[in-house]
């Protein structure tokens, strides 16, 4: 009988060593699936039907007669006794003894084949019922291990779906707050325009009003505080797309690595559900022969693994970036909002003081008008005084002219002589005084119409600064964007 090639090794008798870890018992069956089967080439396939090849030996399917019958006939001729009456003698064939021992002989080798024939039905018997055992016995073994394996690539599917489920929900709360992100980037580049534009605006102010005030120092802290956070967010908004990237690529991994999952166990479930009897069961030559594996339990379960411990690192990765983001937008809301109620302190005391140097402007500038006023009446009162003196100089003149008259020793020096002649430099340096008095009035007065010039001017300058502070740029800061929309939330 020809050899069938050795046993495989039942892997049912060893008991199953506890697990020591949330990894399925993977090692407990084969040792790996190279040593899965033995090495011993087979003579024939296993699904080829027993025969035996000492008893019987093939025949043609469609023998010949005619061989037979030509051999029938030679034999007959050669062997064939002629007739008792065709020979002249008799002679002797074979003993009575001869022919006892002839018939034991057959005797004993009908029972001895006999024999044989029963004990070789015997051993077949048990061969078939040994083989039926040990074929059933390795079948259920099989189909055991196919469980096993069914059950382990449940156990890792169902690890890869709840970490996919979580990374990609934690996919989704990244790209939330990536959203967040870029609306209050956005909404920073408002804020930065309302600065500079203040900034702009106070570049026309006039004349003295043209100063590096507190209020333009804290619009330049502003604009700066507001590129920080702006290159802030810029480089956390760079982290998360970043992020997002791997994210999605741990994902797709998990994905692929699923969808490998569900086809091996839809195969694996469908092997361990085959029996004899199902619909599809064939011959497959060779099969045996090919050893399409490529990898051992060991580092199948360890790709899985692999896979699993990636997607949960870039998920804390993520969740540790969305708090970075969250308290970068808190950062920076408040930072801004600080700077923000900054400025418009610092415009609110420019403003009172502007509007107070304005009020005092304005005070002065009456009094001027009213100095103005009253010295211009002054004037005209020194024209007036002047010109009523003329009246008295001529007067005393012409009495002294008249007097000049007078004949011979009639020229006297007398008191009326006297007086008329200091009556004249008297009137004389009235009128000189006056006439300086008059000077100084109209000089007083340019004074106070170039002092109500400057005034007007600075009043002007200092409405032209209220109106630049208080309408133009603090009717745009009153528009600046609240805390939920600084954090991206609107």
């Amino acid at each position: 009988m020809e050899r069938l090639g050795c046993t495989l090794t039942a892997t049912y008798a060893h008991p199953r060593p506890t697990p020591t870890n949330f990894l399925p018992a993977i090692s407990t069956m084969a040792s790996s699936y190279r040593d899965r089967f033995p090495h011993s080439n087979l003579t024939h396939s296993l699904s080829l039907p027993w025969r035996p090849s000492t008893y019987y030996k093939v025949a043609s399917s469609f023998p010949s007669v005619a061989p037979y019958c030509t051999r029938s006939q030679r034999v007959s001729e050669n062997t064939m006794l002629p007739f008792v009456s065709n020979r002249t003698t008799f002679f002797t064939r074979y003993t009575p003894d001869d022919w006892y021992r002839s018939n034991l002989t057959n005797y004993q080798e009908s029972n001895t084949s006999r024999h044989n024939s029963e004990r070789l039905r015997v051993d077949t018997s048990r061969l078939i019922q040994d083989k039926y055992q040990q074929t059933r016995k390795t079948q259920a073994d099989t189909t055991q291990n196919l469980g096993e394996r069914v059950n382990d690539i449940g156990f890792w599917k169902s690890e890869i779906i709840h970490e996919l489920d979580e990374m990609i929900g934690e996919t989704n709360t990244l790209t939330d707050v990536k959203k967040r992100l870029e609306r209050a980037l956005t909404e920073t580049e408002a804020h930065l325009q309302v600065a500079r534009e203040c900034l702009f605006h106070r570049e026309k102010r006039m004349g003295i009003d043209l100063v590096h005030d507190e209020v333009e120092k804290q619009l330049l802290t502003e604009v700066d505080t507001i590129l920080c956070c702006q290159e802030r967010m810029k480089l956390h908004l760079d982290k998360a797309i970043a992020q997002l990237a791997a994210n999605r690529a741990s994902q797709h991994e998990l994905e692929k690595d699923l969808s490998d999952k569900q086809t091996a166990y839809r195969i694996d479930d469908k092997c361990h559900h085959l029996r004899n009897t199902s619909d599809g069961v064939s011959y497959f030559r060779g099969v045996e022969r090919v050893d399409a594996t490529v990898s051992v339990p060991e580092s199948w379960a360890k790709f899985t693994d692999d896979n699993i411990l990636r997607s949960q690192s870039e998920r804390a990765a993520s969740a540790k970036l969305r708090d970075d983001i969250e308290n970068l937008l808190v950062v920076t809301a408040n930072e801004m909002w600080n700077q923000f109620n900054k400025v418009n302190s610092c415009f609110t005391n420019r403003i009172a003081e502007t509007a107070d140097a304005k009020n005092k402007i304005q005070m002065h500038l009456a009094k001027t008008l009213q100095e103005i006023f009253q010295t211009e009446m002054t004037i005209e009162s020194i024209k007036k005084a002047i010109k009523d003196k003329t009246a008295f100089l001529k007067v005393a003149q012409t009495r002294l002219d008249e007097r000049t008259r007078r004949p011979n020793i009639e020229l006297c020096r007398d008191m009326a002589q006297l007086r008329l002649v200091n009556e004249v430099h008297e009137v004389d340096d009235t009128i000189q005084t006056l006439q300086q008095r008059l000077r100084d009035a109209e000089d007083t007065l340019q004074s106070l119409v170039h002092t109500k010039a400057t005034l007007e001017h600075d009043l002007a300058v200092k409405a032209n600064s209220l109106y630049i502070d208080q309408e133009k740029c603090m009717s745009m800061r009153k528009s600046y964007p609240s805390t939920l929309r600084l954090v991206g939330f609107c």
